[in-house]
């Protein structure tokens, strides 16, 4: 092979190397928002959801990041008409929970979660608080008093 193909050669391949990590990073991005805080509870937008407005691809959850908040809450969406939200507290120790998928985790020491808050892997050997969640119209509400 001569140098200038390998040259060539060399540039579409860092070229293909660099969209495909553009696509595959863009497929992974958590999507934070702050929702709107009442007196007693926070809503979010259906539409916080979509990551395709043409084609009505939706994300399976979002985070809730509020200053009001001492942790933030995940709000997983099962259909259109079905969500979970879920205090991102470890139930081990109170370390902020990571999600990824339909899994919660712990950095701390391991503990595992599914997307109804139930634990599925210890040490954690109590479920996570959940919020009751309403629909109305355009809009979600998570219910934030005390159980």
């Amino acid at each position: 092979m001569n140098r200038r193909r390998f040259i060539e050669k060399s540039c579409v391949a860092c070229f293909y190397i660099t969209a495909m990590a553009n696509v595959l990073t863009g497929c992974q991005v958590t999507h934070y928002i702050s929702g709107v805080l009442g007196k007693e509870g926070i809503s979010v937008k259906p539409d916080d959801f979509k990551t395709d407005k043409i084609n009505a691809s939706y994300r399976s959850f979002i985070i809730i990041r509020n200053d009001a908040l001492q942790y933030p809450i995940c709000l997983f969406r099962k259909s259109n008409t079905v969500y979970t939200a879920i205090w991102m507290r470890c139930s081990h120790q109170g370390a902020e929970l990571q999600v990824s998928g339909d899994t919660m985790s712990c950095p701390a020491h391991g503990s595992e979660f599914n997307n109804n808050g139930l634990v599925t892997n210890g040490p954690a050997d109590r479920n996570l608080r959940n919020f009751p969640v309403t629909l109305f119209e355009n809009e979600i509400y998570i219910d934030l008093r005390k159980p």
